[in-house]
Parts: C-alpha cells; structure tokens; sequence
C-alpha cells in the first residue's frame, strides 16, 4: 500500500491496552499516549488492541475514548477505531440520517470507492444496520444525481482490461452529441458510460473527445449539468484520473479559506491512511505548491492537530 500507517512492530496489543486504560484512568487524560498508541497501529491492531482491552479490564476503548476526550480530537480517535468499511457504512449512514442529505459525503465516498469496496460497504450496511443502502440512498435522493448514485451502488464498472479505440471513439462521440451538440444535455448518456465503463477506458474517453470537442470533459459537464449531479459527475471523473489527486484536492478545499471542514478532514485523513495518503502528499504538493503538512499545522490546534499530523506522516518541503 501507499499509506503512511502500517502495521507497528514489535506489537504488543496487551501493552498498548494496558498503557491506554492508564491514560484514561483516573483525573485527567493523558492525550499524548492515547494519540501515539492509536495513530502508529494500523486498524487490524486496534481492533486487537480493542479486544485486548475488553478481556484485561470489561471495558468498551470506544466508550472510554468518548467519555474521556472530546471535540474534533475525540471524533478523530472514535473514527481511527472503526474498521474500513464500518467506518465508510457509518459515513454513509450519518450522511441520510435526519433532516437533510449530505451529498458531499455520498459523492466522495461513491466516486472514489473501487466496485470491490462498494460490495463491502453495502454488505457491511446491511449488517450493521440491518438496512439496505440504496434502498435508503434512493428515500433521500432525487433526479438525476440518484440516478447516477444508483449506477455506482450496483459496483458493475467494467474490469479494466484491453481498451477497444473503436468503442473509446463511440463514446466519446455520444458524450459530445449527449452534451455540447445538443439543445439541453442528454444526462442519462453520461451517467451510463462514466458509471459503466472500465477506468482505463474511460481514460481514452477523456483525451478522445478532447480531441473531437477542443473541451476538457470537466469543461463540459460544468456547462451541461448543475448541483449535485454535476459535483458526482465531476468527482466521478476526477476519480476515473487520480484518486489520489481528487483526494488532494479534497483536502485543499477542507482548509482553505476561514474556518475548516474538520469532518471531511478527519474523513479522508482516516479513510485513506492506510492506502494512498503518501500519493496524496505527493499530488498536494505538486498541485497546491504547499505541504499537506503544513498546512495541517496552520489550520488545527491541539492534540487533534498533533493527532493528524502523525497521520500525515511527514512533511514534503
């Protein structure tokens, strides 16, 4: 993997247990121990860690780690605590909960998942809150944007494989004919060929009509569509380019300006800690002429700071 956590050795899942209930027990938290111990374990090992905890002393870390801390460094650590794809289903679950949909989730986490991780996700839903997902997605969600979230529910994009030039041409011309030639915008058209074909398909799809419009595809389907179909669509594609660009940007965006988005913050910081998060670095830097680092460090305080910049794992000056 590219993550900058892995698995700590010499791990010792008694020890940490141990050393956490002390950091936990009495008057005062120590933080720094709690954040050290649960930052540099992977999820396998906190999850043993958990275990361990529940055996030696008949107590829930979950439950500690909430009474004990709070804030965004309490929402960080209960997060690190969730197994991946809990931790997704529990995003999603939060994100059509109550009163008003928070699209932003449903986008980042639908475009950006692989087909294999959205079967996870959806089973683990279901296990977990013995509902189906896109049976709850669909109960929120309207138009277009649903239909296109549906598409990426059913996890049936096309293995990549060899890529057919004819089939890339075709496509690439209804994309063009369902967009920029039409009076209006076939949506339907690009919903089935983003949410269907093969990544490096539609990668040839994307410098194609490049060449047969003299638009960007992004360009396009920033004309042609609007609100939330168009963020899906747009994230799709910059997904179908670079997962970990698309991440990198959605960092950028997290702390940019007044005031952070501390709950996609700590969202991609976790989520992706294990996987891409040294790629990520690596495309913020480039993109943003700045660290992921730093900025981190400029825009969060505390132990929560502390917390995320041991997630990032290091500084790319």
């Amino acid at each position: 993997t590219r993550g900058t956590v892995t698995a700590f050795s010499p791990f010792d899942a008694r020890a940490d247990a141990e050393a956490l209930r002390k950091a936990m027990k009495g008057m005062g938290t120590d933080e720094e121990t709690v954040l050290k111990i649960l930052t540099s374990r992977n999820n396998a090992q906190r999850q043993e860690i958990a275990s361990a905890f529940k055996t030696l002393f008949g107590r829930d870390l979950v439950d500690d780690l909430k009474k004990e801390l709070s804030g965004k460094f309490e929402t960080l650590m209960v997060s690190l605590m969730r197994p991946a794809y809990i931790f997704d289903a529990h995003a999603l679950k939060h994100a059509i909960k109550g009163a008003g949909t928070n699209e932003k989730v449903l986008t980042e986490i639908l475009a950006s998942r692989t087909p294999a991780e959205v079967h996870q996700i959806k089973q683990v839903y279901l296990q977990e809150y013995e509902a189906n997902l896109e049976d709850k997605i669909t109960g929120e969600t309207s138009g277009h944007f649903q239909r296109m979230l549906v598409v990426l529910l059913q996890a049936n994009r096309d293995p990549d494989g060899g890529v057919d030039e004819g089939l890339v041409e075709q496509d690439a011309q209804v994309l063009f004919r369902a967009g920029e030639l039409k009076w209006g915008t076939d949506e339907e058209k690009f919903i089935t060929i983003l949410g269907t074909r093969s990544v490096s398909h539609l990668r040839r799809v994307f410098d194609k009509y490049m060449t047969i419009s003299g638009f960007q595809i992004e360009e396009t389907i920033d004309r042609e569509t609007s609100g939330d179909l168009e963020k899906l669509l747009l994230a799709v594609v910059k997904c179908i380019r670079s997962v970990p660009a698309y991440f990198a940007e959605t960092l950028y965006h997290s702390m940019k300006g007044a005031g952070t988005d501390d709950d996609t913050l700590i969202r991609v910081m976790v989520s992706r800690s294990e996987i891409d998060l040294l790629d990520i670095r690596r495309e913020f830097r480039k993109n943003f002429a700045k660290s992921l680092y730093q900025m981190i460090q400029k825009d969060t305080s505390g132990d929560y700071r502390k917390a995320l910049l041991l997630l990032c794992g290091g500084d790319d000056e």
